[in-house]
């Protein structure tokens, strides 16, 4: 099946005026003009300054289909309804549409309909999805939050680490990757894991630019400190906020303590029902001054222009899952505050987190032959369950999450427990015990908790400190606790 013929041929000019824009910024424009020429490209640029632009615009001036790769459920839809707003025909495929809802849009994308499809990873595995892209040319294959395909960056997706498969599956077109933070090792490795060569991919490094963020920092020696510095900067701020914990039970201790004072607030956390973090997620997208409590599991795909104050209330577990979280504060140019408070007592979750990420040889060998020995009576156990055969009653310890992320990245499971569907399909592969990997990727994680450490700590700039970070100059910051004295 061919794709369906646009009778338009645009221009540049038209398509300013799709996207109702006057001029395109920084390299943009530099950027659109690579993809057009056939050309692969990986692109670091801060949040809110128009990555999505970069691949929507060529995807109108390609004659076939572009698919946008992206982890975000809930960005699919607010992508897709702005194009579709525009007149774009867009769509997108996920777990959020019913099977009715799947289908038809699968045989839509066979007839050759859409422009633009956003889909997940996860969805080249789905054989119906395969069958509908099969005829159709593809030319053009986004990658959306790029870090993600690194498994040296701090939000790797196992499906992430298949794109070069997936190249292959799409007829290898080009390839274009966004992200608004990546080390230089985490830059190498995106490009290593889509299988193009190096010398083929031009890097553009826009930098970590967000002068409208105040950052800062302060220490206290207990949470009654703690909790007053929050209380202060809720009853001072003018617009949405959200902050940062990293352990549920530390947002339920706030939570109550809020509750004395009579502060409302909204919670966000990885074990709320789907339906519940939608509802909360939806209104904090539409209120003027909601506070959010929340876990890192909130705010990736989060696009609210106003949020006015980030604060992190325990240290974040590197440089990279900071910059992320400070990023969605001030998107509209205007002041923002982004706070770090620090308690060192905090570090002592850190370093519980960074064993979890990391089991060694024997843990990683112990799960791999509990789930091969249990076969298919694996799919009748919870994931708790499980946990507690290997871990016993220490439900704090995720390392069996990590454990099971790992078999699936390598193919040596297929399916899922929470789809009641795993299977080993492979043998565990020897580099997988590999000590010199496994602490290669220990030292890598510790790296980062000391690098986060070591900002907080700083005595010069926090602004340079990130900017170096990054490897990216400063001309100037003037608006971080150490520059301006406070």
């Amino acid at each position: 099946m061919n794709d369906i013929k646009t009778e338009k041929t645009f221009d540049m000019s038209e398509i300013k005026k799709i996207f109702q824009i006057t001029a395109f910024r920084a390299s943009q424009e530099e950027i659109i003009n690579r993809i057009l020429d056939g050309k692969h490209c990986l692109v670091i640029m801060p949040t809110g300054m128009g990555k999505s632009l970069c691949y929507q615009v060529p995807a109108l001036m390609l004659d076939g289909l572009t698919i946008v790769l992206s982890p975000l459920i809930a960005l699919m839809k607010d992508q897709v309804d702005a194009l579709k707003a525009r007149g774009i025909d867009a769509a997108f495929i996920n777990s959020s549409l019913s099977g009715r809802e799947r289908r038809e849009r699968y045989r839509q994308v066979a007839r050759g309909r859409y422009k633009i499809l956003y889909v997940s990873p996860e969805r080249f595995r789905k054989s119906d999805f395969l069958d509908s892209i099969k005829e159709r040319k593809i030319s053009l294959l986004a990658l959306d939050e790029a870090h993600c395909v690194s498994q040296w960056g701090n939000d790797f997706r196992p499906d992430y680490s298949r794109i070069a498969e997936y190249r292959q599956i799409l007829g290898n077109p080009v390839t274009a990757a966004f992200t608004a933070t990546a080390t230089k090792r985490v830059q190498e490795d995106i490009i290593t894991q889509t299988g193009i060569s190096p010398s083929l991919v031009m890097t553009f490094n826009e930098g970590v630019c967000r002068p409208n963020l105040n950052l800062q920092v302060l220490s206290v020696i207990d949470n009654n400190e703690k909790y007053d510095i929050i209380y202060e900067r809720i009853r001072e701020n003018r617009g949405p906020g959200i902050i940062y914990f990293n352990l549920i039970k530390s947002i339920e201790a706030f939570g109550e303590w809020l509750d004395m004072k009579k502060i409302p607030y909204l919670v966000y956390h990885g074990r709320l029902s789907a339906e519940k973090r939608k509802a909360v997620q939806q209104r904090f997208l539409a209120s003027e001054k909601e506070i959010m409590l929340a876990t890192n599991a909130f705010g990736m795909g989060i696009d609210k222009p106003d949020i006015r104050m980030i604060i992190h209330a325990e240290i974040p577990d590197s440089v990279e899952s900071y910059y992320q979280e400070i990023g969605r504060a001030g998107r509209d140019g205007d002041a923002s505050q982004c706070l770090l408070i620090y308690d060192e007592n905090d570090l002592a979750v850190q370093m519980d987190f960074l064993h979890w990420r990391n089991p060694d040889a024997s843990f990683i060998k112990k799960t791999y032959d509990l789930i091969k020995a249990l076969g298919q009576q694996i799919n009748s156990y919870t994931y708790d369950e499980l946990q507690e055969k290997l871990v016993y009653k220490h439900a704090g310890d995720h390392r069996l999450q990590t454990v099971l992320n790992i078999l699936d990245r390598h193919g040596i499971t297929t399916g899922s427990m929470e789809h009641h569907n795993l299977k080993v399909e492979d043998t565990l592969h020897e580099e997988l015990l590999s000590e010199d990997f496994l602490e290669a990727k220990l030292k890598a994680d510790r790296m980062r908790l000391y690098d986060i450490l070591q900002y907080v700590k700083e005595e010069g700039c926090r602004r340079e400190y990130i900017y170096g970070y990054f490897h990216m100059p400063l001309d100037n910051c003037g608006n971080c606790d150490l520059c301006l004295g406070s």
